[in-house]
Order: C-alpha cells, then structure tokens, then sequence
C-alpha cells in the first residue's frame, strides 16, 4: 500500500513542496528503504521513528518499507520529515486511515518517547501551505507562534505523536494557535540624547536612516563611533508586516527565533572583525544566512572596518548593490535576501591619532597609506556617507545641553520614508537608497545653477560615477527631511560635505 503526505524542505529562506511518499509490503523479508537524496539526519530518521512508535503504543507488523521524498532530485536536509514519516508508516500499515491525513502538512521533529520538537522554517513552512491550499498545519508546540504568522491557514501543536494520531483521527480535539499581537518594545534601545556633542555625525545617523543610506564614522579611540553607531536601531522606523515577515523567515531558518512569533524590531547585527567571510556572508555545509542576511531590513555594524579580512569586506561589494546574495557551491546553490543599512566605524591612522589635535600620531604616512590601503576604492564608493567624528572636548562633556532623543529623530525619518514609500509606489524602489537610470534622473533633478555647482565638485574631487550617483541620492534624502520636492545648493553642499574621504581629509 503507498500512502502519500504533504511536507515541505527549505532552500535558502524558503520552502517548497516534498510529497513523502510510504510504500508498505508484508512480503519478502523486512527491509526499510529511504530514497529521493536525503541527507544524513534524514536518513536517520529511521531509527527515531521506529522507536517513537514503538514508545507511543503503535505496533507495525514487520514488512518492506520503501519511502521516497519527492522530487527526488533535490536534497532534503533536517530533521523536520520525522513526523510526516511515522504517520504515513501508520497509515501505509493500515493503523490509521490515509483519507485522515491528505488535507495537512506535516513539519516536527520526533524524539524518542513520542514528543514533538521543533525545527527551523516553520514560517516558511506554513506559508507553503497556505499557497498550496491545505487545511491546516501540524508543528511543535515550540513552533506554534512562529507557523501561526502565515495567516490564511491553521495551526495545530500537538505535544506528542499519540495526541497529533488522536487529533487527526477525530477522537481528540485542539485549538487553533492564535497569534499573539506584535509589540515593539522599544524601551531597551539607546537614545541619541545621551551622546554629548558630535551634531555633524548625529546629522549624518538621520540622513542615513531616513533615506537607508550607507554610513562610515572616521575618528580617533573614544570619540563616541560606537556609542553613536548602537543609537541607530532607536531612530529607525519599524518594520512593516511584509519586512517583519521577511526577517522573522531568515531568523527562523537560522534558528534564531526561540519559541518568539514576529520579529518586529529591526536587526542589528555586529560580528566581529576576526569573523570570516562564510560567517559573513553566508555558506556552508549545510547552507545557513550569514551576517549580511541576518541584518536584512536593518543594520550591519562593521567596528574597526580595516581590521576585518580584506576577503570578508569584499564579499559585500554584491549585496550592497543587489540586496540579495546568491551563493553557488559544488553541492548547492542558494539565494538569501540582504537589503541592509552598512553601517562602519574605523580609526583614521593606526595608532587613531592623526586627527586629534590633543595627541600626537605617531604613524608614518607609508603607514597610514598602507591601513587605508585595506579598505578598496570599490567598497568606499558604495558607502553614502563618510564623516569625521572628532574627540569631544571636556568643555562638550561638562555642557547640561541635550541633543534631539531618538523618538524626535524618528518622527522626521518616518515622515521622510514616508514620502519616499508614497513616490516610489508602484516601482522597484523602496527608500532613496534604490534609486538607479532613469528614476534617478526623474527624481533628482537639478536646476542650471545647482547642476553646473555638481559638475565643479565631481572635477575637483575626481569623483567615480558611482559617487556622483550617491550624493544625488543623499541630496534627495536631505530635500525629504526638509520636505522639498527639487534639490537645491544647499541639500547638494550639504551631501558632498558628507563624504569626506573623497575630499582627501580625516
């Protein structure tokens, strides 16, 4: 008798359909079969099934197995086939009805007395099924929250395979997992109010995130770069249900959730210097999401850029640019969203000193040249802003002045993303930072005066086409807080004077 389930598996973050198919024979010597290239922790789940089965009651006369996860071409990975496998040995062995089971997807981990476990991409799970039309899911109770995003489709947390057998029988009942409400709990982030002095950099953090532009702080050891850079979450605006989605996918196939539903606050992601380029940008064996994919929709901070491997900070020349990673392998190949916000902090010299005037530096100019040397001109052009961020003065420390908070900040970069979602519907882009061709051209447009004040800067500065392409997009971000539908001197002045490497200073 072949009894066929519906599952799914995951290639990259998202799922697509596996029919796990039972074929049970009393003749010929007992034997267990498992084809349709399953990898190891598949193929083991033989023998934690068998035994949860065993452990929950359930008898299954001795006979020829055979099970085929289709398309047999494409690699299957995890542990999440456990339950639809001991469900269709009951059914293919005539202990339950098949009829029971053809209206579901199934997606748990078994142990070995009968408990359901979770596993990562229940979310991406359960939108498969609403896409296919099935009745319900079946998950860990631990995966509840997580499956129960994918509205349009129920689910269901049995504890154990009995009381999933019991349900799907009709001779138990279970609730529907009902989602819990989103709440954005901001009271852990850090305020921009705290940070004394730096107005220029903290000018730069609400350009930057109302128009999701790139931003690299250059300053001496303790000017604030890093106190500065941990304010940005605070001044962001929130996720929208459709990026909430998005990122809660990549977390949960990551296995970063946690038992938690939808992830509402923006990602900010911090790995360190020594990290290696797979930890960045993602690979290896299994396949998994790298940093760049971990701060999709949010914000990848790079402290100490020049110390990380020159590898590592290349690989995100394409993401910068593409907002996707697309990683090819012998044994794979995998796509993984990355539309992040870069932000950077690094030391103008080695010793960080050459732009203080209260120390000396003591670095050589070969030095020097060689420390900018680790960063390319490739990946500088692709930042947005770069700006000093000088040594705070003690009389700045001593001053009772504080600054804008970030919910006042916020206010303005939401009202500014707001006029951009409201242009930009309709079209590719998304924030400022996407604009490209012919809509750069549209919306960027430029006055005799204002065009002739571009042409001079972009002489003098020797500035790449991919530079003059940025301080148009940040001088169109500038006009959005200033709620100016042309660019004017000012908002260009303003953009130049926010990339300071390429006016030869810092």
């Amino acid at each position: 008798m072949v009894v066929r389930l519906s599952c799914g598996a995951i290639s990259g973050v998202d799922a697509f359909r596996v029919d796990l198919e039972v074929d049970y024979s009393r003749q010929g010597m007992p034997s267990f079969v498992m084809v349709g290239l399953a990898e190891g922790a598949v193929r083991e789940a033989r023998e934690r099934v068998l035994k949860a089965l065993q452990n929950s009651s359930f008898r299954i006369p001795p006979g020829r197995i055979t099970v085929n996860l289709a398309p047999a071409d494409r690699r299957k990975e995890g542990t999440a086939y456990d339950l639809p496998l001991a469900l269709g040995l009951l059914a293919a062995a005539g202990v339950i009805p098949e009829e029971c089971l053809k209206p579901w997807f199934f997606a748990a981990e078994l142990s070995l007395d009968g408990r359901l476990k979770p596993v990562p991409g229940a979310l991406a799970l359960a939108l498969l099924a609403r896409s296919e039309g099935a009745r319900g899911v079946l998950v860990a109770p631990e995966n509840g929250q997580e499956a129960a995003m994918a509205e349009g489709v129920e689910t269901f947390t049995p504890r154990t395979l009995g009381e999933a057998v019991a349900f799907l029988t009709g001779n138990a009942e279970l609730a529907a997992v009902c989602p819990e409400p989103p709440s954005e709990d901001r009271d852990d982030l850090l305020d921009l109010a705290d940070v004394k002095g730096q107005e220029k950099a903290k000018r730069a953090m609400e350009i930057a995130a109302a128009g999701a532009h790139n931003l690299l702080f250059i300053g001496p050891p303790g000017s604030g770069k890093t106190m500065l850079a941990r304010r940005m979450p605070g001044i962001l605006p929130p996720l929208d249900r459709e990026e909430a989605l998005e990122v809660t996918k990549i977390y949960s196939v990551a296995r970063l959730l946690n038992g938690r539903g939808l992830v509402t606050v923006r990602p900010f992601r911090t790995p360190h210097h020594s990290d290696s380029s797979v930890a960045i940008i993602g690979g290896g064996v299994p396949p998994h999401p790298g940093e760049v994919s971990l701060a999709h929709r949010g914000v990848l901070f790079l402290d100490e850029l020049p110390e990380f491997q020159r590898q590592a900070l290349e690989v995100l020349r394409q993401p910068l640019e593409q907002g996707r990673v697309f990683i090819s392998r012998a044994a794979y190949a995998v796509s993984y969203p990355a539309d992040f916000m870069l932000l950077a902090a690094m030391n103008p010299c080695p010793c960080g000193y050459s732009t203080d005037p209260r120390h000396t530096c003591t670095c050589s100019a070969q030095a020097v040249a060689r420390y900018r040397a680790r960063l390319s001109g490739p990946l500088l052009d692709r930042i947005d802003l770069h700006v000093e961020v000088p040594a705070v003065s003690y009389e700045e420390l001593q001053t009772s002045h504080a600054g804008p908070s970030s919910a006042q900040v916020r206010e303005r970069v939401v009202r500014a993303r707001q006029l951009q979602t409201d242009r930009y519907r309709g079209t590719p882009c998304r924030t400022n930072a996407d604009l490209s061709g012919r809509m750069l051209e549209e919306y960027c447009r430029l006055g005799r005066e204002e065009r002739e004040f571009l042409g001079n800067a972009v002489n003098a500065l020797a500035l790449s086409a991919r530079a003059y392409t940025r301080i148009l997009r940040v001088a169109r971000t500038i006009a959005d807080l200033d709620g100016a539908a042309e660019l004017s001197l000012a908002h260009i002045a303003e953009a130049i004077s926010c990339r300071v490497l390429d006016r030869g200073q810092s």
